[in-house]
């Protein structure tokens, strides 16, 4: 179900006109060749999740968005529409093999790196059971 969950957030997060305007990468993975700025599923984790009837499991995700400028609030308000996104993420998710039975914010973390270069790190957790 990791798996599935992750291709299943990273084609959501591509299909938003918005965040597809505004990143010039949404991939799995830091992209190797991409200007700047860039979102990425950088690292996901599963443990079990499941009930004495289902199979279920708890995914946490981490999406590293990486963005240039001085300004910290330089992409605030970009930050604010992935958010949106991803906790807008459809619940049924039959067509994948799993329903998502909740889907949390976790936990962000930011960092300035050389050159004006800012990272921001969203963790979620999803706990899913099998369709």
């Amino acid at each position: 179900m990791e798996l599935a969950f992750r291709a299943v957030l990273l084609g959501w997060l591509a299909a938003d006109p918005a965040l597809s305007a505004n990143l010039n990468a949404i991939a799995e993975e830091a992209p190797s060749r991409t200007a700047l700025p860039w979102l990425a599923l950088t690292a996901s984790a599963s443990s079990d999740w499941s009930t004495k009837t289902e199979p279920g499991r708890e995914v946490r995700v981490a999406l590293e968005l990486n963005y240039r400028g001085d300004d910290p609030l330089a992409e605030s308000a970009l930050i604010a529409a992935i958010e949106r996104r991803a906790e807008s993420l459809p619940a049924d998710q039959t067509a994948a093999g799993f329903r998502i039975a909740s889907l949390m914010f976790l936990k962000a973390r930011a960092e300035q790196r050389g050159e004006a270069r800012r990272a921001l790190v969203l963790e979620y957790r999803a706990r899913l059971m099998a369709a």
